[in-house]
């Protein structure tokens, strides 16, 4: 009998947190993490705030100072947060913004027609997870300011001077009582603030990073908006037009702004926002635009004889192979799914963007049938490829070798997806110790044998002639392409085992843009992951130790001197035993993985592009950049 005493739950149980204390109790319920990605999130909130500033037309510059002292300053020139006594509270507007949730201008659509931030609780959040925070606001022609210390204010806010300018300039200093790093990182926000310039015609948004010698900063502003976007994200392909296809409306106060290009590429990228917000998920807004330019192409082509009345319909993904496209909606009002907002659910957007796209598309087309030609040509050729991809999979599906387990998968016997993992082996010979030293109840082996295709410069219907990609792909079970499903993922882990050389680091990049490109959801879910070996092995004696890189090596041997020691340097997985596999590469309590995530699809695109296309100028010109920073006593020449 459990001791009834020992638990007691009764009206003392009950707590009520005042204040900013429930932000500061569950931070991950506000911020999503406590990571650097829940850090960079303080301040995407301050600066969505001064966006909503320019969207409302009152802000033209945004700057964020990275300071020596470890705080983050953002600086706009806005209305500034009013500081005037607020009547429900008897205190000072800005105190009650920065100390108090769901306190602001974004309720009732007063301060804001349209908005974005953490579901209107941005500074004060911010706020609530800062050792100290400086908010200092010019309004009215004097200099307002107030210090707080971990949510609390420390005095009433002062007035320090007088001005002639408007705006507001909060600093703050992460806690790192709540985060598990308090380091910004200077090329993640500089990302995200292009990113921010861009969907904000003409907004000047600076970075600078005080923290190193020289000083690092960055500034961006577009005139063009989503069209310089566009043609950012096609700056290293061969497009197909020259100018950037845009179409623009405004239904009330409800904005649907999308461009679009199409390129040699044989994937597509869309990029939706909904008040400045990523949707990563996409939304209404998303499956508007598709909906209306699936049907937009086959009208036309169908109009023009390009189709003829027997021939099947292009789909969804004929028509948007190759395509880039940048989708931006402001809405009132927006309702997103979940607290991270990555997906918009507001069913007017829905038909709001079907409405503008089918306009300004099918008047585009008929005003330019030079350009409509090689659009639906392009597509008609997409559609061909996909035919022939499908015949290949029936026909291998006939034949049980797509999808039938492949021979050389020694797969695992745990019938739980969630302990179940696979690696994927450089070798044969690495892939025998693999499986010699692999746990058979959860750890699956697939062998590659040499490199995969390039698949950046490929179809899919070539990519399945390789016979290593069609083993991955019928391994994992989630099919690919538009009969991709991630609910049919066979493993929890996907682990990418190379060797510690160019080579293996080749063919994991291989490895790497074939997900990408063709699997993306298993990186966004979390799904990949790349093993990290060993270079040396240091024993002596019974004594046995591992070191993963030449610093690690140096600083073995320097901190325990003598001599008899026996140095081994692991050129593949093929020089190690079963045992010596499994306790540095694949055992879970001794092995070190690297997860790989995506962070910025943009970034990501960009360099998968330079790295692997057609184009070597670009490449070039990163491995100059670049070849100082390799240690040439890590290369295997």
């Amino acid at each position: 009998m459990p001791d009834i005493n020992a638990s007691v739950y009764d009206e003392s149980q009950i707590q009520i947190l005042e204040g900013l204390d429930p932000v500061r109790r569950r931070p991950g319920m506000y911020i999503g993490s406590t990571d650097v990605r829940g850090l960079h999130h303080l301040i995407y909130e301050i600066i969505d705030n001064s966006i909503d500033e320019a969207m409302a037309g009152f802000c033209e510059n945004i700057s964020l100072v990275l300071t020596k002292e470890g705080s983050a300053r953002i600086t706009d020139d806005g209305r500034g947060i009013p500081t005037g006594l607020n009547e429900q509270t008897g205190k000072s507007t800005l105190e009650v913004a920065v100390t108090m949730l769901h306190a602001g201008g974004k309720f009732g659509g007063g301060g804001y027609k349209v908005s974005g931030g953490l579901h209107g609780v941005g500074v004060s959040v911010v706020n609530a997870l800062s050792r100290h925070m400086i908010a200092t606001v010019h309004r009215n022609g004097i200099i307002y300011q107030q210090e707080y210390e971990r949510g609390n204010p420390l005095s009433d806010v002062k007035e320090i001077g007088t001005t002639d300018k408007t705006g507001t300039i909060i600093e703050f200093f992460p806690d790192p009582e709540i985060f598990e790093t308090t380091h910004f990182d200077y090329e993640t926000l500089r990302v995200r603030l292009r990113e921010m310039a861009f969907l904000n015609k003409g907004l000047n948004i600076s970075i600078t990073d005080e923290r190193t010698d020289p000083v690092k900063s960055a500034s961006y502003c577009y005139k063009g908006g989503i069209i310089e976007y566009v043609e950012y994200l096609n700056k290293n392909k061969q497009v197909l037009l020259d100018k950037v296809i845009y179409m623009y409306d405004q239904v009330d106060t409800n904005v649907v702004e999308v461009a679009m290009q199409y390129n040699d590429r044989y994937d597509d990228m869309t990029f939706s926002f909904a008040n400045n917000i990523h949707t990563v998920e996409g939304g209404t807004h998303e499956t508007g635009f598709k909906s209306a330019l699936t049907k937009v192409i086959n009208d036309y082509a169908r109009s023009y004889k390009f189709l003829k009345e027997k021939d099947e319909s292009l789909s969804g993904d004929d028509v948007r192979e190759g395509l880039v496209v940048v989708i931006s909606v402001k809405i009132v009002e927006p309702q997103f799914e979940g607290q991270t907002k990555t997906k918009l659910g507001n069913s007017i957007m829905r038909s709001l963007t079907e409405s503008v796209v089918t306009k300004c598309l099918s008047e585009y087309l008929i005003e330019n049938p030079r350009e409509a030609k090689k659009i639906v040509e392009k597509c008609i050729l997409a559609r061909t490829a996909r035919e022939a991809a499908r015949k290949a999979k029936e026909s291998t599906r006939k034949n049980s070798k797509l999808f039938s387990m492949p021979s050389k998968l020694a797969d695992c016997t745990s019938k739980d997806v969630s302990e179940r993992e696979i690696f994927i082996v450089e070798g044969d010979s690495a892939g025998g110790s693999a499986k010699s030293g692999r746990n058979r109840k959860t750890q699956a082996i697939l062998p590659l044998r040499g490199k995969i295709l390039n698949v950046e410069k490929t179809r899919i219907d070539k990519a399945l002639d390789n016979a290593e990609i069609r083993a991955m792909i019928t391994a994992f079970g989630t099919g690919y392409g538009s009969e991709f499903d991630i609910s049919k993922l066979r493993y929890d882990k996907i682990i990418i085992m190379t060797d510690a050389d160019v080579d293996g680091s080749h063919i994991r990049i291989l490895l790497l843009t074939f997900f990408y490109r063709y699997l993306r959801p298993i990186i966004d879910h979390g799904h990949v992951y790349a093993a990290l070996p060993p270079l040396y092995r240091i024993s002596r004696g019974k004594e046995v130790f591992y070191a993963y890189s030449e610093e690690e090596r140096v600083k073995y041997l320097e901190t325990h001197p003598g001599t008899g020691y026996e140095l081994q340097r692991y050129k593949g997985l093929g020089e190690m035993d079963a045992v010596q596999l499994k306790e540095t590469t694949m055992d879970p309590n001794g092995r070190t993985l690297m997860q790989i995530t995506l962070d910025n699809a943009m970034e990501a695109d960009e360099l998968f592009t330079m790295l692997m296309g057609e184009d070597v100028g670009p490449r070039r010109e990163f491995i100059e950049e670049n070849a100082k920073l390799v240690d040439k006593d890590s290369l295997d020449i």
